[in-house]
């Protein structure tokens, strides 16, 4: 178990970065604000307090021994007095600094938790083309050695003094709710449909980590999956918006939002339903995958949520756990 001591991000690259109390983890991307986040595999770096502790060690050890020499090179020996001890959090361009670990003596694809934040090694130590600001200075830096980079399983916010701990433990369920509703965005109707999926999620043993209700306007669908998407809630649930009125936007708002379709989800609730009724054809619902969720589109009426609902989330739950790498694709 160790402590988050620091929190950095740079706006741009190449430029020091520098320390925040408390930043969000954005899934499968990096620290929001950070100029180093992306799609790719060093979203966020890692440095332990007891390497920059060392490294400042050593620089005023260096100190001394340049003095006695009296090699006083005097842009080195001015850098060396004025920093020995007191290293800048960020001065090495790294995003967390954590006490109690020495991350590069971990192997790659262990897992670490701060919170509802789940991280993965990626990298240790990496070749610096541009190199930091320390290296300029002094002509030496830490990260290529003890330099960490992970990826980002499930985001969430971070705050300094958090506790950070290595893992092995599943990413826990946890699912969101959004109900497309004109009239219930204005208080016109209750949300019937929305009620009961959070109830069946919470039954599922799901955390249900939000849920709102907006009107039928595809940016404001489109806003709130991504939202959660950024999260890395395992599954956002929508209900209304995928009949043939002009207003019914849902499938289309997803179909902006997902990375991947997942066509097999709605096809077998359609199948379901045309043993109801026939009219269940002309739903337009739609499913699919944006970094590491779920995105599924619900029927409207609360009757049509439990049957449908009822019959897909008992085999969501391994698609999930395939997304977050919590277990591996395998055949019945």
């Amino acid at each position: 178990m160790g402590e988050i001591r620091a929190l950095c991000i740079s706006e741009k690259r190449g430029t020091q970065k520098h320390a925040l109390d408390r930043v969000f983890f954005m899934t499968e991307f990096g620290i929001d604000g950070d100029a180093h986040a992306g799609d790719w595999h060093r979203q966020v770096s890692l440095l332990g307090l007891g390497e920059i502790d060392d490294f400042a060690r050593k620089a005023w050890l260096c100190s001394l021994a340049v003095e006695r020499l009296e090699q006083k090179t005097e842009r080195i020996l001015y850098w060396l007095r004025e920093t020995a001890g007191d290293v800048d959090f960020g001065a090495f361009g790294e995003n967390v600094v954590a006490e109690g670990f020495r991350f590069k003596e971990l192997p790659v694809g262990t897992r670490l938790r701060v919170g509802d934040v789940f991280l993965e090694i990626t990298q240790i130590g990496k070749e610096c083309h541009s190199h930091c600001q320390i290296f300029h200075q002094v002509g030496d830096c830490i990260m290529p050695r003890e330099g960490v980079f992970a990826r980002v399983l499930h985001g969430g916010w971070v705050t300094v003094g958090d506790k950070m701990e290595i893992t092995t433990e599943k990413i826990p369920l946890d699912a969101a709710v959004i109900t497309a509703s004109d009239k219930g965005a204005r208080g016109e109707r209750e949300d019937k449909s929305g009620a009961a999926i959070r109830e069946m999620l919470t039954e599922a043993g799901y955390h249900v980590a939000g849920f709102n209700i907006v009107p039928d306007e595809k940016e404001e669908l489109k806003r709130e999956m991504e939202l959660w998407a950024q999260r890395g809630v395992g599954l956002i649930l929508t209900t209304g918006g995928t009949g043939f009125s002009v207003r019914d936007v849902t499938p289309e708002a997803t179909r902006e939002v997902i990375e991947r379709e997942t066509p097999g989800i709605p096809e077998a609730m359609r199948a379901l339903s045309m043993q109801v009724t026939p009219r269940a054809m002309l739903t337009r619902a739609a499913a699919g995958i944006r970094k590491r969720s779920l995105i599924v589109n619900l029927p409207g009426s609360e009757k049509a949520v439990r049957e449908c609902l009822n019959f897909i989330l008992p085999q969501l739950q391994h698609g999930i756990e395939i997304l977050r790498g919590d277990t591996g694709e395998c055949a019945r």
